[in-house]
């Protein structure tokens, strides 16, 4: 299950990029010149349709190097154009558009199957399953009994699913890399450190950590007394004077995780430092 960036986010980030990239050509500090653009008489997708499913074709590596994905099934998603509706048409538009470039870049990696709404349904009813209509409940059955149902279609297997338990990737995580500062000044005219992501002795934001005192947590940053900012894996501030003593390095993360309901009504994963219904990343036997 994957909550994905609203295309007003991605616009925004793309304006205000241009506008930096912009303003700093006036400058006089050395910066390189403008250059023509490039990319104009080359086949490209608007930023917000290419975050939406470049979202999908990243968990699809990240799945691949956790098992040995052969085939990749997709239900293929149509929408009527009707004439005169100039609205109702244009609204497809980005879907239709991204759909093309996922299942380009899908051949390119593994062989794509497509199914139709219909065909979806045919299966599911074949094996009995049942589909929630309630989605915004993080269940099984509200989200990916129809993925199951592609899987099963694809590779075969059990009619049953014998695990209902869903593992929610809420968003990546933003990072900064570019930024030296902050856009707005503050008291003093000073613009306060902002972005980057190598915080010095050897540690990288986004890192997951094992606190003393909270658990499983995740490094956000260092302030200027060498203190760390701690956060949960839901992206909640747990505290801001973590000391480097106080929690041990494990890996990298790129996104914030919960954990959702099972179908059969099992309670999420909890723990200390964890809100409820937040869910981290398998860790070795010897970090636990």
């Amino acid at each position: 299950m994957v909550y994905f960036v609203s295309d007003l986010t991605m616009r925004r980030r793309t304006n205000k990029r241009r506008e930096l990239r912009r303003s700093r050509r006036s400058r006089k500090c050395p910066n390189r010149k403008h250059r023509k653009n490039r990319g104009a008489n080359k086949e490209k997708i608007p930023a917000g349709t290419r975050a939406r499913w470049d979202w999908k074709l990243r968990i699809l590596d990240w799945l691949s190097k956790l098992y040995p994905i052969t085939h990749v099934c997709v239900e293929d998603i149509k929408a009527r154009t009707i004439e005169h509706a100039k609205k109702w048409n244009q609204s497809f538009s980005p879907l239709e558009v991204g759909k093309q470039w996922f299942y380009t870049e899908v051949e390119k990696r593994w062989k794509l199957l497509t199914l139709q709404g219909w065909e979806t349904k045919e299966i599911r009813d074949r094996l009995g399953l049942k589909k929630s209509s309630e989605k915004l409940s993080e269940t099984f059955n509200a989200h990916c009994v129809d993925s199951w149902c592609l899987a099963h279609h694809t590779v075969g297997g059990v009619s049953i699913p014998d695990n209902t338990d869903i593992f929610c990737m809420v968003s990546p995580i933003p990072i900064k890399r570019r930024c030296l500062h902050r856009e707005q000044e503050a008291k003093g005219r000073q613009r306060n450190r902002y972005g980057g992501t190598v915080l010095g002795n050897g540690l990288v934001k986004n890192t997951l950590l094992k606190h003393v005192k909270y658990g499983l947590t995740r490094l956000a940053g260092v302030n200027a007394k060498g203190l760390f900012s701690i956060y949960t894996l839901a992206g909640k501030r747990l505290t801001t004077g973590a000391k480097r003593n106080d929690f041990r390095v494990l890996t990298r993360l790129n996104f914030n995780y919960k954990s959702g309901h099972s179908s059969l009504g099992s309670p999420p994963v909890t723990g200390k430092g964890l809100k409820h219904g937040v869910s981290c990343p398998k860790i070795d036997e010897k970090d636990r």
